[in-house]
């Protein structure tokens, strides 16, 4: 009887295992395309879209304080034309127009394109300009007497510093500058040329008029409130035997660090007779 049984479970399972193996078989030869075909139809065809972070866009890397300073000082050490008069006594009538994309490592070059949509726009930077005035005037940098900024009396021109080698290294600044209708106007008490940060509204530069004489002025103190004010480190003295650094005999340079090797020059400095006080990162 056993034997008779186990007879018959060998004819059962012989078809079963045979069908089987068999579907093993195909599955293993057709399964994997099936499934491909199956994955691409999700797929294929169809639009997605996925934000990503380009190399042009370099408002979205994050500079630091340091970064942004050595990067803007660089390029306007590069431009082939004085970011402005050294001295007001040659002042003239200059527009900023002739300032043309510059080849080399930095580059500072007119925004044709506007604010991004982040920066301050054209209609801020007035008001931004007076906030960061006042508190400037507030941490002893500039002089109270110093008026506010009115949009009719100043020309705004929108920038852009640029790291060449790495283009996404940029900073976009304002500069401010009284209006070529004004330049034979009385500028007491005037702010003549800024350059102000186009994200947060920081002065990187500036150049007033005021009733100061230099004996009044401590360069030191002033150096350390404006470091404060922008979050930077405390500064060096920069000591040099050159005397042709500068038009004017009162000035007195100091040294920021930033990353690795780089450095920045910051000038405090004075034009006697005109009484022009002025704290620049360029030349």
């Amino acid at each position: 009887m056993k034997r008779v049984m186990s007879k018959n479970w060998r004819q059962l399972l012989s078809p079963a295992l045979l069908a089987l193996t068999v579907l093993v078989v195909i599955l293993s030869v057709w399964g994997p395309e099936a499934l491909a075909v199956y994955t691409d139809k999700g797929i294929l065809n169809q639009i997605r879209t996925q934000e990503e972070e380009t190399g042009g866009e370099g408002y979205r890397y994050q500079l630091s304080r340091n970064e942004k300073l050595y990067i803007l000082s660089q390029c306007l050490n590069a431009q082939t034309l004085p970011e402005t008069e050294q001295s007001a006594r040659t002042r003239d009538t200059q527009t900023e127009t002739a300032y043309q994309e510059l080849p080399g490592t930095y580059a500072f070059v007119v925004n044709h394109n506007g604010p991004s949509g982040k920066e301050i726009t054209d209609e801020e930077i007035y008001e931004t300009a007076n906030d960061e005035i006042l508190l400037l005037k507030e941490a002893g940098v500039l002089p109270e007497e110093i008026l506010e900024i009115r949009a009719g009396a100043y020309e705004a021109t929108l920038y852009s510093a640029i790291d060449v080698p790495e283009p996404r290294n940029n900073v976009a600044v304002w500069k401010l500058s009284l209006t070529g209708s004004l330049q034979n106007a009385n500028k007491e008490n005037r702010l003549i040329d800024a350059y102000i940060d186009a994200d947060d509204g920081k002065i990187y530069e500036f150049y007033v008029r005021a009733q100061l004489k230099w004996e009044e002025i401590d360069p030191d103190a002033l150096i350390e409130a404006w470091g404060s004010y922008m979050g930077l480190s405390s500064p060096q003295a920069y000591e040099t035997d050159n005397p042709l650094l500068e038009t004017t005999p009162y000035y007195k340079k100091y040294v920021f660090t930033g990353n690795g090797e780089e450095r920045t020059v910051v000038t405090i400095g004075f034009y006697e007779g005109i009484d022009e006080l002025f704290l620049k990162i360029s030349r």
